[in-house]
């Protein structure tokens, strides 16, 4: 089943096509072939129509080839949940490729099922032995990587009268980057979402909770899909958010609406994907043993067409600061295809100012902390509030906070945090590269004996929401369609 991708946008997907109906001779010649049988030969053919039923159910139940991207489907691959996977079974929609592969093969970008191309230039700057680990990961990439992650889950299911919760792979992100671009408008912009509003709320499952035990990872933050329906042309963002079949779904995105109880937000991609415990522990001995030559550093841009933007007063006090900290300005250098400058700043400084970017978090957040620098925040909306399953509970054991108000103020950044001792730097140190392995996503085709990544924790807060609504009647009787 397609859906038009250009050209006039159908408002209705595609029916199927209907079967022709088989010709009256034919079932005549079949009911007499059958009456000229003997007793014992309609038993035999009965049960060898039975055998080959059945051995054709059990190779279509069993068989589970590694993904490709070249054509994702729930129906291709699958596993069979165990014992330890009760009320933690998901059911992976097929959607249309319209919704996620179509939007892949539009693009001329090699996503390399959301890693991207190899982070080749970081040789000399990463460990020999897991360079092989890192790549050129866009921020808004997430939503292939969870896609793919789902459909290799050890608790997904094929048959989802069974799942506990149903994961919708549309690529909303890398859609509304499409759109936004270019001679587009609001209604461009908004097709994707409005044929998924439509397929949704056809789909037997969803009306059985309307949509309660659902759940969407979104690769941007929540504000891009917060767009009215009824607003102008000139507005960013969709409206995927604002749309019925949306309602009751739990978020996962990169940054959380934090008044929305319904959205999680997960750690943005770096560009650092471990293939074993091994490549983690290695990783993180390295940014323990570093020696590092300032005490902070800043990466980032000043806002000229914001008034008097903060970004903008931390790069002037860091360039102020030449000695004790390190700047690297993303209007001249490459802060986004593997991030050289951006890792070195980092790993050669022992903290790093945190502004708020588009929105109040940023990938730089995790960068800085994989890197084993302290991160120093000035907004409590920037971790604090956002990435409660990945981030230590207590904010002093890992980061510091700096109130924007006293900085603008005159309060000296390099004064407050030379104010730490040595200790106390290894010790807050120590806690961040404790929860490395937290907000790292892993490759999908390994797994962590011990250890668990971002997408696990992901998941165990999906279902942490479902029971939450369970709890308080938000889901249909199970048994009622």
């Amino acid at each position: 089943m397609l859906l038009p991708v250009s050209g006039n946008q159908s408002t209705e997907l595609e029916s199927p096509t209907k079967r022709p109906n088989k010709s009256r001779s034919l079932k005549s010649r079949v009911k007499s072939s059958l009456s000229n049988l003997t007793p014992i030969r309609r038993t035999l053919l009965l049960l060898v129509i039975l055998f080959h039923v059945s051995l054709v159910l059990h190779l279509t139940r069993t068989h589970n080839p590694s993904p490709s991207f070249s054509n994702i489907s729930s129906n291709t691959y699958g596993s069979l949940p165990r014992k330890s996977c009760d009320s933690r079974r998901i059911y992976v929609y097929d959607l249309p490729p319209t919704f996620n592969n179509d939007l892949l093969t539009s693009s001329d970008t090699n996503l390399n099922d959301g890693f991207g191309l190899p982070a080749r230039e970081l040789a000399g700057i990463v460990p020999e032995s897991i360079l092989p680990a890192w790549y050129r990961t866009d921020l808004s990439w997430g939503e292939v990587m969870y896609h793919n992650r789902m459909l290799n889950y050890k608790c997904r299911t094929l048959e989802p009268e069974s799942a506990t919760a149903f994961y919708i792979p549309f690529y909303a992100g890398i859609a509304l980057r499409m759109y936004s671009w270019g001679n587009y408008n609001a209604t461009d912009r908004g097709w994707h979402p409005e044929m998924l509003n439509k397929w949704l709320q056809e789909q037997k499952w969803w009306k059985r909770s309307k949509g309660s035990d659902h759940f969407i990872m979104l690769g941007r933050i929540t504000w891009d899909f917060r767009r009215s329906r009824e607003s102008s042309d000139a507005e960013w963002g969709s409206s995927l958010l604002n749309l019925p079949a949306m309602e009751n779904v739990v978020r996962l995105t990169i940054e959380r609406n934090v008044w929305d109880n319904l959205e999680i937000a997960v750690p943005y991609p770096t560009a650092f994907h471990p293939r074993s415990e091994s490549d983690i522990a290695g990783w993180q001995g390295f940014v323990r043993s570093r020696r590092r030559n300032h005490l902070f550093a800043f990466v980032g841009d000043a806002r000229e067409w914001i008034e008097n933007d903060f970004r903008g007063v931390l790069k002037n006090k860091c360039l102020e600061e030449s000695t004790a900290c390190r700047p690297v300005d993303c209007g001249r250098e490459n802060c986004i295809d593997g991030k050289t400058a951006v890792m070195e700043a980092f790993l050669y400084s022992d903290f790093c100012l945190q502004p708020r970017g588009a929105g109040f978090t940023g990938q730089s957040v995790f960068e800085c902390m994989l890197a084993g620098s302290i991160p120093v925040f000035f907004w409590g909306r920037t971790a604090y509030m956002q990435y409660e399953l990945f981030l230590p509970s207590e904010p002093e054991s890992y980061s510091v906070f700096i109130r924007r108000k006293d900085v603008r103020n005159g309060t000296d950044i390099r004064r407050v945090l030379e104010g730490f001792g040595r200790a106390e730097v290894e010790r807050l140190r120590e806690k961040v590269i404790e929860y490395i392995p937290r907000f790292v996503y892993a490759k999908p085709s390994q797994r962590f004996r011990k250890m668990r990544d971002a997408f696990d924790f992901a998941i165990d807060g999906v279902l942490s929401k479902y029971k939450s609504h369970m709890e308080r009647g938000r889901i249909a009787n199970r048994d009622e369609i």
